[in-house]
């Protein structure tokens, strides 16, 4: 595992293994063997463009070789910063395939977060549009690639159509190269051996008045994650799965989301943009079966579908991602969506909670289900670490085959954070059920506090 992260104790990684949870295969590795089984079936839409599976591995070999040539070497950190389009899956499971290691970040991230972002992972690398949405992505890379010298590669997204400013590699005078992302491709070469122990990507924890933290998720924790919470939803090789949270966010990605929806031989349609009437209108010209909102998205929704004509009948399954709505609003969303609502609650560092479809109406209006993981432990404890009567509220701690052990370099932090048995202190407020079932109900303050809208 790469120097700076904690890695789970023996005797852990024993017990997932052999549970079943770990299997060995790294991400790019199982999208290969997705397009061997699937080849023909359509894997990713956005607007009118429509890619196969067979497509889609072809685009990952040659970005993955193309990488290679311009220098990037396994284990290397490259930050993508990319919208809900099609080129952020083929270069996250192309820098895989490469060996290199992705670092999402949020498209809304400006300077200040983002430097440290390269500053933490040393990152050789970044992903990112030219510009979008009138904000120069470009000028800010070359401006933190001037304070950061490990930072020499740029690669920049244009929008199809635009004229790219770029007409092949180019240099800075600090010796920062940049080039267009559609110019990677080249012939691919042999595969690389990779290990499903190393880490496969790194998420993104906020905090309040602070910096993101960095989660390291290995490839092992990751595609199980995926695997689970496919299972849980009933994921079929006939479901469309439309992303209208950023990709890179927990549930888009693997909650079960894309990739998740990938293993099944699903299809996936990439939702670019906040527009609550542009996702029913995907959601009826492409027989969307599944999606996730977040929970502030969804209430609004419930207050406007009345007024907005689309056929929604295709949909079985609504994730509300966050905080619970109010039980009217769940209601009335339920019923104007004509489908189930299922009440879910994530982690960057990989806790996951989820209502199950046998659950009884009760259950998925007032609760957030249980952990994703037989293996996943959790605790609610009152402020001097004391697990909390049933029913009363406390601090939700939580460790298993996808939770974290630790941040990426953060020794100081991680002994706050983490306790010594290695449960991760999440900072958020919860509570249990006679049922077992959980209820996130906010944050109790401190400098724990991590964001839990994924």
């Amino acid at each position: 595992m790469l120097k700076g992260c904690v890695p789970w104790p023996e005797g852990f990684v024993d017990r997932y293994w052999a549970a079943g949870h770990w299997r060995g295969y790294t991400l790019d590795n199982l999208l290969r063997d997705w397009a061997l089984e699937h080849g023909p079936r359509t894997a990713l839409v956005h607007g009118d463009t429509r890619l196969s599976y067979a497509h889609l591995n072809r685009r990952v070999d040659r970005m993955a070789a193309a990488f290679r040539l311009r220098g990037l070497r396994p284990g290397q950190r490259v930050v993508v910063q990319l919208p809900n389009v099609p080129e952020f899956v083929i270069t996250v499971f192309a820098l895989m395939r490469a060996g290199a290691v992705p670092v999402y970040c949020p498209l809304s991230y400006r300077t200040p977060e983002v430097a440290h972002i390269v500053r933490v992972t040393q990152a050789v690398g970044y992903v990112g549009p030219a510009t979008h949405r009138g904000f120069d992505h470009t000028a800010m890379a070359a401006g933190i690639a001037a304070q950061w010298p490990f930072l020499r590669r740029v690669f920049t997204f244009e929008e199809p159509g635009t004229a790219s400013p770029y007409g092949g590699l180019t240099t800075d005078p600090a010796g920062c190269q940049y080039s267009p992302l559609g110019a990677l491709d080249s012939p691919p070469g042999p595969a690389l051996a990779l290990s499903a122990d190393e880490v496969a990507l790194f998420e993104l924890a906020d905090a309040e008045g602070e910096l993101p933290r960095l989660v390291p998720r290995t490839h092992n924790d990751y595609a199980y994650q995926a695997r689970a919470a496919a299972e849980v939803v009933g994921l079929t090789g006939d479901d469309v799965y439309l992303a209208v949270l950023p990709a890179e966010s927990l549930f888009a990605f693997g909650g079960p989301g894309i990739v998740g929806t990938l293993s099944l031989g699903g299809t996936v349609v990439l939702a670019d943009g906040q527009d609550p009437s542009a996702w029913l209108s995907a959601i009826e010209r492409e027989r969307v079966t599944i999606t996730s909102f977040p929970s502030g998205s969804a209430r609004h929704l419930a207050d406007v579908l009345p007024t907005i004509q689309a056929d929604l009948g295709s949909l079985r399954l609504v994730q509300i991602c966050g905080e619970l709505l109010p039980r009217e609003a769940a209601e009335r969303l339920g019923a104007a969506l004509g489908c189930r609502l299922q009440p879910v609650f994530g982690l960057p560092e990989g806790l996951l909670l989820l209502t199950r479809p046998e659950d009884p109406a009760e259950t998925l209006l007032t609760t957030h289900g249980r952990p994703l993981s037989p293996d996943d432990e959790i605790r609610i404890v009152d402020a001097d670490g004391r697990d909390v009567p049933e029913g009363e509220p406390g601090e939700l701690l939580a460790r298993g085959p996808c939770t974290t052990r630790g941040h990426y370099r953060e020794p100081e932090g991680n002994a706050l954070v983490f306790t010594p048995e290695g449960y991760f202190r999440s900072g958020v407020l919860a509570r249990r059920d006679p049922e077992g079932n959980v209820v996130v109900s906010g944050r109790p303050g401190g400098p724990r506090n991590a964001r839990h809208d994924h």
